[in-house]
């Protein structure tokens, strides 16, 4: 699992500099924002981020998933772990959260098994199998 300190050995520490270097603004395709209307037009995200996250997105249009999608709850933000003092990897913009009002932290998740598949297939990992649960929460798996 990707930890803040992997982040840091790789993009640097969470500000400006490093956002300017690692970030990218991802212009969703029309095909995909039509069948998922939840998704924004553009995401702005890592760059290691884009191509897992568009696979995900297929995935879910693939399997006929599209309903499950409720909202879209983001993706960059540097903040710290809600309650840690370690940083989020939204620092990075190499996670995401979707459906957050029903796959709250802390809370048993209700994302099914099918749409946490679609994230895991593209590359990530799922924060609703973490000790203290985070099914909103898709993390890239590797950096």
């Amino acid at each position: 699992m990707v930890t803040s300190k992997d982040c840091i050995d790789k993009y640097g520490s969470p500000n400006v500099a490093m956002e300017h270097q690692h970030m990218v603004l991802v212009n969703v395709p029309k095909s995909i924002t039509k069948a998922i209307p939840e998704l924004p037009n553009r995401i702005y995200c890592n760059k290691d981020l884009e191509q897992p996250l568009l696979q995900a997105f297929v995935n879910i249009i693939d399997r006929g998933l599209c309903d499950e999608i409720e909202t879209w709850d983001g993706c960059f933000n540097i903040r710290k772990k809600r309650g840690l003092k370690s940083w989020s990897l939204h620092s990075w913009a190499i996670a995401v959260d979707i459906n957050a009002a029903r796959n709250a932290l802390g809370q048993t998740p209700t994302m099914s098994a099918q749409l946490v598949c679609c994230f895991t297939d593209a590359g990530f990992d799922w924060g609703g199998k973490w000790t203290r649960p985070d099914g909103m929460h898709f993390q890239l798996k590797a950096i």
